[in-house]
């Protein structure tokens, strides 16, 4: 019993330096992204006093790097006659957190069963979105681990690093075909009374593989790119020391001074189509930073206008827009546009801040081309043209459609039209033996005769623009044993526009007249 307190009393007096040595910044190890799961060997083959120095051992390998998303996640997944997982990848966000938990991490006992985890963290790993390097850490004694080496394969199919950590007593063999090369970082046998000699070098065979772009080019345009960095100093730290410059030598070389509290510059002014390499440089009086490095090409020249769109489309106006806007290096825009083929051309002249204009005073159902001109501040122009259409009139195209007869089964039609925007007619009627008939007329017809009707034939006329068929009017022919039926009036639904079909009376021998109803086509 004694001896065992003594152990509880070493550990805790371990933890304490452990503890009083970690004043160690937040961002000192703020160079990392990546999640670790740990696979601790909680089973009864391993004693209490072991499995207490694995814990403390894990405490003290993971505390200076920066946890949360976007830079490290630890979980804790503990292996024994059922998987246990202590706590996920996304719970702890701050050391002090998951140094906290870590501390109340109880044994369980029981068999091990690694095979049983080993399935838990393949779905932990390998079904998430973040595209992240992931480690599974495996802390053991090794004793009869069952059968890992298909699902430690999968794993690292998967691209899961495998490294691992035994207490001596581990199937050494087992252990060499679990872990991905190199064995000798990735793979550690240790009493467990030393194995904090082997902290530093798995801390650093863990960042080689986790280690995070620490300058990268996040955006990037013909003139511009937007430079970003994972912070390493604060405000009152020190600062950066940023310079870049093509490597052709087309400028000077550029240098600025950043705030210690910054984390991403824009450099601005570039050439298109050019590469640069710029280096960042921490400046601290605390401490000494590597110097980061980037090369990057920036895009090809865009002139404004690279496209022009159409919108707001009316009776008597569209609205043309362009882009990109480039109120530096854009004097003004032209807008010209005129009826297509041919037509007067009108012109608007427009500032350089300016990317849409709406061009009014135009006719209903016709075709325009619009040209949208940019004058540079270096004197190139660029122009891009697009073909507009506005909308056609929306009065109804036909009205006060007529069928006269003429003779038996022999009918004249006749109505009243407005051919703005028109391209002509579509007639169709039913024929005797129910055949259908129909036959295009040109826009200057207003009426035309039919023959061989059926007794009860629909007669429809509908207008053709250029986008198509429209609406039309129908009546049908009817026979009656009154010499005077009418017609009647009838609403046009769309339009609410009252048409009236009026059929005259005439005289016949005829025991029978022909009459018509008059109605909207459907």
């Amino acid at each position: 019993m004694k001896s065992f307190l003594l152990r509880c009393f070493l550990i805790w007096v371990t933890l304490r330096r452990s503890n009083m040595r970690s004043a160690i910044p937040a961002t000192a190890l703020n160079c990392c992204e990546g999640d670790i799961l740990l696979l601790l060997d909680s089973s009864g083959s391993v004693s209490n006093y072991e499995f207490s120095r694995l814990l403390l051992f894990a405490a003290n390998l993971l505390r200076p790097f920066s946890l949360g998303r976007g830079h490290v996640r630890v979980g804790l997944l503990q292996v024994s006659t059922n998987p246990n997982l202590e706590f996920s990848l996304d719970v702890h966000d701050s050391q002090e957190s998951l140094q906290k938990s870590l501390r109340r991490v109880s044994q369980l006992q029981g068999d091990t069963n690694t095979e049983a985890a080993l399935r838990v963290a393949q779905r932990l790993l390998t079904e998430t979105e973040d595209h992240v390097p992931k480690i599974l850490l495996w802390l053991t004694d090794g004793v009869q681990p069952g059968h890992v080496d298909e699902p430690m394969s999968e794993l690292k199919a998967q691209g899961v690093s495998v490294l691992a950590v035994s207490t001596v007593h581990g199937n050494y063999q087992v252990l060499q075909r679990a872990v991905t090369p190199p064995l000798e970082s990735h793979l550690y046998s240790v009493d467990i009374d030393n194995i904090e000699i082997i902290t530093e070098d798995l801390r650093e065979a863990i960042i080689k593989i986790i280690r995070a772009e620490r300058l990268r080019v996040v955006h990037l345009t013909s003139h511009s790119a937007v430079l970003q960095w994972r912070p390493v100093l604060s405000a009152d730290s020190g600062y950066y020391d940023l310079r870049y410059d093509s490597v052709w030598k087309m400028d000077h070389e550029t240098r600025r001074i950043l705030p210690g509290d910054s984390s991403s510059v824009e450099l601005t002014n570039l050439h298109a189509e050019t590469t640069y390499t710029a280096s960042l440089r921490p400046e601290s009086n605390q401490r000494l930073f590597s110097t980061l490095y980037v090369n990057f090409t920036t895009l090809p020249d865009v002139l404004s206008p690279a496209v022009v769109s159409i919108s707001d489309s009316g009776l008597h106006q569209i609205r043309v827009s362009w882009g990109p806007l480039q109120p530096a290096r854009v004097q003004r825009y032209t807008v010209e546009y005129g009826a297509f083929p041919s037509g007067h051309v009108s012109t608007v002249m427009l500032h350089s801040q300016q990317n849409s204009t709406l061009l009014t005073g135009l006719e209903p159902g016709t075709q325009y081309l619009v040209t949208v001109s940019a004058l540079h501040v270096n004197g190139k122009e660029r122009a891009m043209s697009v073909i507009a259409c506005t909308q056609e009139a929306t009065l109804p195209a036909l009205a006060d459609l007529q069928l006269m007869p003429v003779q038996h089964q022999e009918v004249e039609v006749a109505w009243q039209a407005h051919p703005q925007g028109l391209k002509g007619y579509w007639l169709s009627w039913e024929k005797e033996n129910s055949i259908q008939s129909s036959i295009y007329l040109l826009p200057s017809s207003c009426s035309t005769r039919l023959t061989h009707l059926a007794p009860n034939s629909r007669v429809c006329v509908s207008p053709v623009y250029s986008s198509g068929r429209g609406d039309g009017i129908c009546c049908s022919t009817e026979r009656h044993t009154d010499k005077s039926h009418q017609c009647l009036s009838w609403v046009h639904s769309a339009m609410d526009i009252q048409l009236l079909c009026q059929m005259p009376h005439w005289q016949s021998t005829r025991k029978s007249q022909t009459n018509t109803v008059c109605m909207p086509v459907v």
